[in-house]
């Protein structure tokens, strides 16, 4: 395991490393928020660089969505039928439908998997640093972060709770508890927030039905849950380092639902609801499912010289 994760670590520390050279340039008198800037820092650059998968995540669940009522066909033709020859009947006609329209039952979940060893990078940097920093445990350095660095790192604080503590540690003081406690209760109501948004706000009402749309709406109760009762050994960092991707998740989808909705979803209506409202404003009528439509705005009919009204006489 630490020889799998041992790049993504180095990435992590170097990046970590790096925004904390910056933060504390501009903050030389803040050292402990220049380290908790740092953890902001790793998470605004990760989710830059995967905006392009975002958008690649956004069409994919699309044409999921779009894809629904022939995977429903699919699933009808095989009703009933349990052996193991119609499953997988089912089954291959079913990926042949996602190839032929160019995507994939686990391209929407492409950029939480290309998070996920990142995540996990982090956690493992934060639990290193107590042994990094301590000159008898010869545990070596990870990238640019050594004993000195370390023992810098290890020492800052977020309202008092050092950002390598976790909420059961032995021994945590009070604050810590409390800071812990806050924090996982941000991490889990977020990523409510976030599923919740996506499933409920941008999804056509045809995607709310079936065993999928029910999965889903488990899912979105479930794993707040989930994280919330793991969140109790997470160190502090880790607990800000996901609050704050769940914030980022939460904007870059309420942008997006906004700007991009899914087609026939109650986001969409509401983009054409306010289209029709400025176009309305300036004097442009738009109907449903129809080439927009210019208001006449009583321009006077402009006058015909003799010439063309005779060759208009000719032609008639």
């Amino acid at each position: 395991m630490g020889t799998i994760m041992a790049p993504f670590e180095f990435i992590v520390s170097w990046i970590m490393y790096l925004c904390h050279l910056m933060f504390d340039f501009f903050l030389p008198n803040a050292t402990s928020l220049a380290w908790v800037l740092s953890i902001v820092g790793l998470v605004v650059i990760l989710r830059v660089l995967m905006i392009p998968l975002f958008f690649r995540q956004i069409k994919a669940s699309r044409a999921q969505m779009l894809l629904q009522p022939e995977v429903k066909e699919i699933q009808k033709k095989y009703k009933g039928r349990t052996d193991p020859a119609s499953r997988e009947a089912m089954s291959r006609e079913t990926m042949a439908l996602y190839k032929k329209h160019g995507t994939h039952p686990m391209a929407s979940c492409l950029p939480i998997l290309i998070q996920a060893p990142f995540f996990f990078a982090l956690f493992r940097v934060l639990q290193a640093l107590p042994k990094i920093a301590d000159p008898l445990i010869d545990r070596g350095s990870i990238g640019p972060i050594d004993a000195a660095v370390a023992a810098q790192a290890e020492g800052s604080t977020i309202f008092g709770a050092p950002l390598s503590s976790w909420f059961l540690q032995p021994g945590a003081a009070g604050q810590t508890k409390v800071i812990a406690a806050i924090l996982i209760i941000a991490m889990a109501t977020t990523q409510f927030i976030t599923q919740r948004q996506l499933t409920l706000k941008n999804m056509p009402p045809a995607a709310l039905e079936g065993p999928m749309a029910q999965t889903q709406k488990i899912m979105m109760y479930a794993m707040p849950l989930v994280m919330a009762i793991s969140g109790i050994n997470f160190p502090i960092g880790v607990l800000l380092y996901w609050t704050t991707t769940n914030l980022w998740s939460t904007g870059q989808q309420f942008y997006t639902i906004r700007k991009m909705p899914a087609p026939g979803s109650e986001a969409e209506r509401k983009l054409n609801e306010r289209r029709a409202r400025r176009a309305a404003a300036k004097g442009i009528v738009i109907a449903p499912d129809t080439p927009t439509v210019i208001k006449p705005q009583g321009q006077r009919q402009q006058p015909v010289g003799k010439a063309r009204q005779k060759s208009k006489k000719k032609k008639r």
